[in-house]
């Protein structure tokens, strides 16, 4: 009796499947078949198959573990200048955003940083998604500016409902400059059927003075519910004599100056950040009526809407501390933050 040879190589077990292998593959493909190329629903496929639904869950399932399938979804060729998936996609993991949307328009194109007119193109796309995501029963709170004046121009009447409006930041001023916050609060309370809440202040005040206004009944309610409001919409400015709150009187540029010094690029509501996210500990901060940073940090559904070059910086600021949980921004946006 001859034994075996001990050098002889063992057959591989992989190499040729197994019978009982091979018929699982082969369920598995025609699940597959049937749900993605026959547009069958997982119970029909359980039907035709003579298994349960979750057993054909399964199959689908371990046919694309196995490489069996491969999904393409590609742009077509004409309509690659308006649909900029690619840059979405980028954008969320880049900056771990909930959804990016990016519109073809440039804000530079169009017109002047501080019109509302320069934004209609992404205005219209923030508006768009705000009604595909806001509730009922959400509060939607806003900061004053170009931006945002756009997005109320832009929503669509009886698209969706949400149950207050409230506005996030002071906007009186010192001289007859419009903020645009009535506007949008009439707007979205048209639009959303929703009630509105005012902040009658100023953006900033002496630090005593805010104090003895956050004591007041009204505007510590209006700020508490701005500061727990479910969504929030807003843009950036940037630290510069071109900005709606210098042109606003809100600043001048001796203050300017010292921001600039601190290593501020941008605000939100009046209140400023560096370049990495950080907040600016500054003069401003005890005298600012508005929402704070970290309040907007919190909010699951804030949505940052800018363009134009002259706020790219406010922008990566504004993304790199977490302030936007999704992003609306021109073409030219995109990419310079994915340069970055």
């Amino acid at each position: 009796m001859t034994s075996p040879d001990a050098t002889a190589p063992t057959p591989s077990l992989t190499a040729v499947p197994s019978p009982s292998t091979t018929e699982d593959l082969r369920l598995a493909l025609r699940a597959a078949t049937l749900y993605y190329l026959d547009g069958l629903t997982q119970a029909e496929v359980a039907t035709r198959l003579g298994v349960s639904r979750p057993t054909a869950g399964r199959l689908v399932a371990r046919a694309k573990a196995q490489g069996l399938v491969r999904i393409d979804v590609q742009v077509p060729a004409h309509l690659s200048d308006a649909l900029r998936s690619d840059e979405e996609r980028a954008l969320e993991e880049r900056f771990n955003l909930v959804e990016a949307v990016v519109v073809a328009d440039s804000v530079d194109a169009a017109g002047p940083i501080d019109q509302h007119g320069s934004f209609a193109g992404v205005g219209r796309a923030a508006a768009s998604l705000l009604v595909r995501r806001i509730r009922d029963t959400d509060t939607l709170g806003f900061t004053w500016g170009p931006e945002t004046v756009a997005v109320a121009q832009g929503l669509p009447s009886g698209a969706a409902v949400c149950a207050t409006v409230v506005q996030l930041d002071g906007s009186v001023s010192a001289i007859n400059y419009q903020t645009g916050t009535e506007y949008v609060l009439g707007r979205c309370a048209e639009q959303l059927q929703a009630n509105t809440i005012r902040l009658p202040v100023p953006l900033y005040a002496d630090a005593s003075t805010v104090v003895s206004m956050r004591g007041d009944s009204v505007i510590s309610k209006a700020l508490e519910v701005g500061r727990t409001a479910q969504m929030m919409m807003f843009g950036t400015g940037a630290v510069s004599t071109s900005t709606t709150l210098f042109e606003g009187s809100f600043l001048d540029t001796d203050m300017l100056s010292v921001l600039t010094d601190l290593g501020a690029v941008g605000e939100v509501g009046g209140r400023f950040f560096r370049l990495d996210g950080t907040d600016v500990d500054g003069p401003l901060n005890e005298r600012a009526m508005s929402v704070p940073l970290d309040d907007i940090r919190a909010c699951e559904g804030s949505i940052l809407v800018t363009g134009g070059a002259a706020k790219h910086h406010a922008a990566l600021g504004a993304l790199n501390g977490g302030l936007a949980k999704m992003l609306v921004c021109d073409i030219e946006c995109a990419r310079w933050l994915l340069d970055q």
